[in-house]
């Protein structure tokens, strides 16, 4: 960037300002991830958000048909019950994995031996794909785990979790939230990292007990990095889709369903104009959600 100087005479003074001026070059940088961008996320978009007002099946002949699709959508009660499992799971895996990583980031930076080698198994399911995990555990809740309830004599283990329509979404939130933690745990043991030492060494010298610490440091100056796990886990797990698959595929029925899950299904089924108005449905919702949260975050907490 290059500087220009222009001034400004006001009430017998002069004072200088100093503008920068973006150099050519940033611009041609930047046109090639803007051409990508618009080619696989916008225009996509915009040509789904088009097609969402005519009847196409995604080939052939199409006409236009207003908004009888989203009309159709607010009476469909399989596209209301995808969106009443997204919402529910998602706020109840971003609660669980919140709590448990805030926790572990406690001890994780606690004087505790090991806690590298530690910190180091805890992200490990971090980089292991979602697909292979959702197997994994599928086997663990289909046969292990009603083996070791008959073994142990719990009624309630002795079938599998994922065949329970009222039981199957609370393993899909401890498979989910057994991947997301890594994630926000990183997070919140740089917010733990960067509070200073001296503040601890004062409430010690206080008299403080490590839960009022606890409470009344460690929260408070981490809130910050709470309201980030927050709003990235909220909108993640909106977007669940490949642990769900390899779980419950949606079952049993449709009781695990979600709206991607939803959407998705409807392009294979030739439902692609109808889906398609559900997904921009999605998408405002999304946005407005967003909009929400940077609402009523916005200057209360600072990194």
């Amino acid at each position: 960037m290059s500087a220009t100087s222009t001034t400004d005479t006001r009430r017998g003074g002069t004072v200088r300002h100093r503008k920068r001026r973006v150099e050519p070059i940033y611009y041609l940088f930047l046109l090639p991830t803007l051409v990508l961008f618009t080619l696989a996320i916008t225009v996509p978009g915009v040509v789904g958000i088009f097609f969402s007002f005519t009847d196409s099946i995604g080939i052939g002949e199409w006409s236009f048909n207003g908004l009888t699709n989203y009309i159709a959508l607010f009476g469909d009660p399989a596209i209301l019950q995808a969106y009443l499992f997204t919402f529910g799971f998602s706020i109840a895996t971003v609660i669980v994995v919140n709590v448990c990583a805030f926790l572990l980031a406690v001890g994780l930076t606690s004087r505790i031996r090991f806690k590298t080698g530690l910190r180091t198994v805890f992200v490990i399911p971090m980089v292991i794909s979602g697909i292979i995990i959702a197997y994994v555990f599928n086997f663990l809740f289909s046969n292990s785990l009603p083996a070791a309830g008959s073994a142990l004599g719990i009624p309630f283990l002795q079938t599998s979790l994922l065949a329970n329509p009222d039981l199957a979404w609370v393993a899909i939130v401890i498979v989910t939230a057994w991947q997301a933690i890594p994630g926000t745990l990183l997070i919140y043991i740089a917010g733990i990292l960067s509070i200073p030492g001296d503040v601890y060494e004062a409430a010690d010298l206080d008299g403080a007990s490590k839960r009022q610490q606890l409470l009344r440091i460690t929260l408070p100056l981490v809130a910050g990095y709470v309201v980030i796990n927050f709003i990235l886990g909220f909108k993640g797990f909106l977007n669940a889709y490949d642990i769900i698959v390899g779980l419950t595929n949606g079952g049993p029925g449709t009781a695990t369903r979600s709206v991607a899950m939803a959407i998705i299904a409807g392009f294979n089924g030739g439902d692609y104009a109808y889906q398609m108005a559900n997904a921009t449905i999605f998408f405002i919702v999304a946005v407005l959600i967003s909009i929400l949260q940077l609402s009523l975050t916005r200057g209360r907490n600072q990194l």
